[in-house]
């Protein structure tokens, strides 16, 4: 049955999905509930992050917000989850997401060998998320551990088309990360943040079960389609486009609003084919722009981008998410500012999307790949409210994907 377009799909903004729209064709599990439903708990990370600002008019404003009515933002996006501190791809991170006031929660959608589409970051990212080489199933591994050599876990690969669902779920999420010079197991392991506790261990999921349970949070969604890590078609058959097609029949089956969906995907193809096979799901799905891979790409030269900011308009495409850093600069007096390529892909009326908040290492490490176009103006943990600040203030970013989304919900309530 074709799925009936709200007149307004065009112009839906993220709020209007994260409170449910005006509730025509929303699946039964909205009822009259909507996102500020759920219980909102930020945690004490917000008001540490604060402290450390120094003394202005920013501080001041979240200093003596008033959190006592805190409800969810769709400016708080989840990054997988909540992964500073909890598994990625997992139901207990994505539960940790909501409760942070997350509006949007991401399931980076992947498929398995019998073609199902399970929740995972990577295709073959199994043996660092997961304590698949715990499990019989190492055995099923693209690439096991060589049990010959000194380091057997030093070119391990595990992806989920190695496996079925029904093996998938068997296995259990971990924070991502390996020791990968190690000669046993535990010392492979020990690689990962965190303590290697059962409580750092998460329920995998597969995309159903996420739509399910994003769908009785009342929260808006937002699947990445990633890219495979197979040759394509998968066994010959399954191409690139029953792949994308598949994951967005995963939310008509399900009966879920297309206004609550924003759909990701670095491949532009992708997008043009939902724009043209079922356009209440394109009209609002994101590109995400991932051409800083190319060695000529300055987002001071628009020369360079391609495709360039009209292109993405023409195709219809309405959101540009991008890395922080391409969005910002530094002006003379090392004050951060819009970058060119921010105020160009506004002026073409691209709705912009920052990603990751809280992903890189202590900011005044100087390695944060997510801030290289602006460390000179940063330098403590609580510039992560500065960068917010100026994304949302100065460059009108209508989202921001974060690794804790506690931090936006936050910011997103002082500053309304």
């Amino acid at each position: 049955m074709k799925l009936r377009i709200l007149a307004s799909a065009l112009t839906l903004s993220l709020a209007n999905a994260c409170s449910g729209g005006d509730g025509a064709g929303q699946s039964d599990a909205d009822g009259d509930a909507n996102a500020n439903s759920n219980a909102i708990d930020i945690g004490d990370r917000p008001a540490l992050l604060t402290a450390m600002l120094p003394e202005g008019a920013l501080k001041s404003r979240l200093t003596n917000c008033d959190i006592s009515d805190i409800a969810s933002s769709p400016l708080s996006i989840s990054h997988r989850g909540a992964p500073f501190q909890i598994a990625e791809h997992t139901r207990e991170g994505y539960l940790a997401a909501i409760e942070q006031g997350a509006g949007l929660v991401e399931c980076d959608v992947t498929f398995t060998k019998d073609r199902e589409l399970v929740c995972r970051h990577s295709q073959c990212d199994l043996h660092t998320t997961t304590n698949i080489l715990a499990t019989p199933l190492a055995s099923s591994c693209s690439i096991p551990p060589d049990i010959n050599s000194a380091t057997p876990y030093a070119d391990v690969q595990c992806c989920t088309s190695d496996i079925t669902l029904t093996e998938f779920l068997t296995l259990r999420g971990k924070r991502d990360g390996a020791n990968e010079s190690a000669s046993t197991l535990d010392e492979y392991l020990s690689g990962t943040p965190g303590n290697n506790a059962e409580s750092d261990y998460g329920e995998l999921m597969s995309h159903r079960q996420s739509i399910a349970l994003f769908d009785s949070m009342n929260v808006a969604m937002t699947p990445e389609l990633k890219a495979p890590q197979v040759t394509m078609p998968y066994e010959g058959e399954y191409t690139q486009a029953m792949y994308a097609s598949q994951m967005i029949n995963e939310y008509i089956d399900a009966g879920v609003n297309p206004s609550r969906v924003f759909a990701q995907s670095f491949n532009l193809a992708d997008l043009q084919l939902w724009l043209q096979t079922v356009p209440e799901f394109g009209s609002q799905a994101v590109y995400l722009d991932g051409q800083y891979r190319n060695a000529s790409f300055d987002i001071n030269d628009a020369s360079s981008w391609s495709p360039s900011m009209d292109s993405l308009i023409a195709d219809g495409i309405q959101y540009l998410a991008s890395p922080t850093w391409m969005l910002l600069t530094l002006d003379t007096n090392g004050d951060i500012i819009p970058s060119q390529y921010a105020q160009t892909a506004k002026a073409a009326g691209l709705k912009l999307i920052a990603w990751t908040l809280e992903r890189s290492g202590p900011i005044a490490s100087g390695q944060n790949w997510y801030y290289q176009t602006i460390q000179a103006a940063i330098d403590n943990e609580g510039d992560v409210l500065t960068v917010l600040d100026v994304l949302v203030q100065q460059v009108g970013v209508v989202g921001v994907f974060s690794d804790w989304p506690a931090t936006t919900t936050y910011y997103a309530h002082c500053s309304s």
